[in-house]
């Protein structure tokens, strides 16, 4: 009976990694497609021949990129998108967290701030009303316009608030025996054990700044300030040969668009790649150990 147990404990745990193995090739391979498109010949990937593996390696839609100032330019837009949403998104989750995890005893209107949270989260008024409040802001092509209307993720705040209410009530009680208040609790003692909740929302605030691109679309007025994924939507979505100026048609009798805007989809993940190992030891490992001993 126990060897039957084992056969068929093998056979799931087998079954498991091969679907988990089918999932993850699925959802690498247009990855890999991309980057097989940018670094191939330009004519192999205008004619469709690119699979997996580049045909006739080339560097050239790179070098290219390095010669391209609007891109660059809508990279730094995106940086400095990221660094101040990120920035403006952590303030507002962790002050709104904190306060929304404790007791109706201690926060007595906490039930109200709760369910209005929960009801913008649900509903909103749709992107017209959006569209004339950023206008009678006056925040139309301004950074403000990209990181305002989202600056409090609601989703963010039920996570790291749950996260709180998870953590010892014992901390709590020790801590307000010892003379501190709360906002000493919540940088001294919270945030320090709340570094896994904290990588999670930071990264979902990041890889969300960074990947959108409709708010760049209609907020801003100017190519000049849109955010690099606005930027790369336009050219592969929108981009027409008949309004290109000589300069870019000479540039794709050497390089293929195809090339190019892959070389700059790659090129545009390259920041997520880097800052997600950092972040990703915190979802494993967590730093409650000993924070409450007996």
């Amino acid at each position: 009976m126990v060897r039957n147990k084992t056969i068929s404990a093998r056979i799931t745990e087998a079954s498991l990694i091969l679907v988990m193995l089918v999932i993850s090739a699925l959802s690498l391979a247009p990855v890999v497609h991309v980057f097989s498109v940018s670094f191939s010949d330009n004519a192999a990937a205008a004619g469709g021949f690119v699979k997996f593996w580049p045909v006739g390696f080339s560097l050239e839609s790179y070098r290219k990129i390095l010669e391209e100032p609007h891109f660059f330019n809508a990279f730094l837009v995106s940086v400095k998108r990221v660094l101040l949403g990120g920035g403006i998104n952590f303030v507002l989750t962790v002050m709104m967290a904190y306060p929304l995890s404790r007791s109706n005893k201690e926060f007595p209107y906490r039930n109200v701030y709760m369910w209005f949270m929960l009801f913008t989260m649900l509903f909103s008024g749709g992107i017209i009303p959006l569209y004339l409040t950023v206008k009678a802001l006056g925040m139309f092509n301004s950074m403000w316009a990209l990181v305002l209307p989202g600056a409090v993720p609601v989703f963010n705040v039920i996570l790291l608030m749950n996260f709180f209410r998870n953590l010892p009530k014992e901390l709590s009680d020790a801590g307000y025996m010892d003379g501190a208040g709360p906002w000493y609790m919540m940088v001294k003692v919270y945030l320090p054990l709340s570094l896994p909740a904290m990588a999670t929302v930071t990264l979902f605030s990041i890889v969300g700044h960074w990947n959108s691109f409709f708010d760049g679309l209609i907020f801003m007025r100017s190519a000049e300030n849109y955010p690099l994924q606005t930027y790369i939507q336009q050219l592969v979505v929108n981009q027409n040969v008949l309004e290109l100026d000589s300069t870019k048609l000479e540039l794709l009798m050497k390089v293929s668009d195809k090339t190019l805007n892959a070389a700059k989809i790659v090129v545009s993940m390259v920041p997520i790649l880097i800052v997600y190992p950092f972040l990703q030891k915190y979802f494993i490992h967590g730093i409650m150990l000993g924070s409450v001993k007996e």
